[in-house]
């Protein structure tokens, strides 16, 4: 039988693992009702992250959503550093080149585009959602190097506009350094050549992939080949998680401080 002791302590854990599993941990807002996005938003999660991907050619080895899967990925985790932020669905459509004749990485099945201008729109409403539900600072990280200029275009007409309210767009292109200049220069100091980083799904985007996911990584045809700019022969993913942590750390000061300036 058993004591007044053992059934209070039972309705206690009860009672916790209750309200626990009614408390919204996630950052993710596809993840969250409206009424505890409202109430994360009261309690001071005023920031949310817009990851912006990409769905491209990657080389034969890397799946074709790369871009999307680390952008939700480092969002999540520079969010959780920043500790009053949440992340937004990915955009996962982008300005990929031409259709007619296809250019750049349309030339290659798989790839997604979207005009400049549809691109800049979904952005601009994206912001204009969120200002809307509450946020004070719209933070645009772009996973691709093709439309940071798209980010602080937007960013710049926006801000304008609302220069008499409290909101604020940001767009961080030191995530996209971080990834690629600031990776770069830590793989070269670590002995790897520049043509062996590469540009594109070569050391350094694949060896990031496989700290991310490496899933969409097939590690039996990591070799130089149609769609790549570099060699992923030697990636691994211990160098990707250098590459992740830096990308977080340099990505979530930039935040702070842009925010602080706001």
């Amino acid at each position: 039988m058993m004591t007044k002791v053992s059934l209070f302590l039972c309705a206690l854990l009860l009672a916790g693992s209750s309200a626990s599993a009614q408390t919204p941990v996630s950052v993710f807002l596809e993840e969250l009702t409206w009424t505890e996005l409202h109430d994360l938003i009261g309690a001071g999660k005023t920031t949310v992250i817009v990851p912006i991907g990409g769905t491209e050619q990657n080389g034969p080895h890397m799946a074709l959503g790369k871009h999307n899967i680390r952008a939700r990925a480092l969002s999540e985790k520079i969010a959780r550093a920043l500790g009053d932020a949440l992340v937004a669905p990915v955009i996962a459509y982008v300005p990929e080149g031409g259709v007619d004749p296809p250019t750049g990485h349309m030339k290659f099945p798989g790839t997604i585009t979207v005009p400049e201008g549809a691109f800049e729109k979904i952005l601009e409403y994206a912001a204009r959602s969120f200002k809307l539900a509450g946020f004070r600072d719209i933070v645009f990280l772009g996973d691709h190097g093709g439309y940071q200029g798209n980010e602080r275009a937007v960013a710049d007409r926006l801000n304008r506009e609302w220069t008499a309210t409290p909101v604020r767009v940001h767009a961080i292109e030191e995530y996209y350094r971080a990834s690629q200049a600031g990776f770069g220069q830590l793989l070269r100091s670590k002995g790897y050549s520049e043509e062996e980083i590469g540009t594109h799904a070569g050391l350094a985007d694949t060896s990031l992939m496989l700290a991310v996911d490496p899933g969409l990584v097939r590690t039996n045809r990591l070799r130089p080949g149609d769609g790549v700019r570099g060699d992923p022969g030697r990636s691994n993913p211990e160098l990707g998680q250098l590459g992740v942590d830096q990308i977080v750390t340099r990505t979530a000061d930039a935040v702070r401080k842009a925010v602080a300036r706001r």
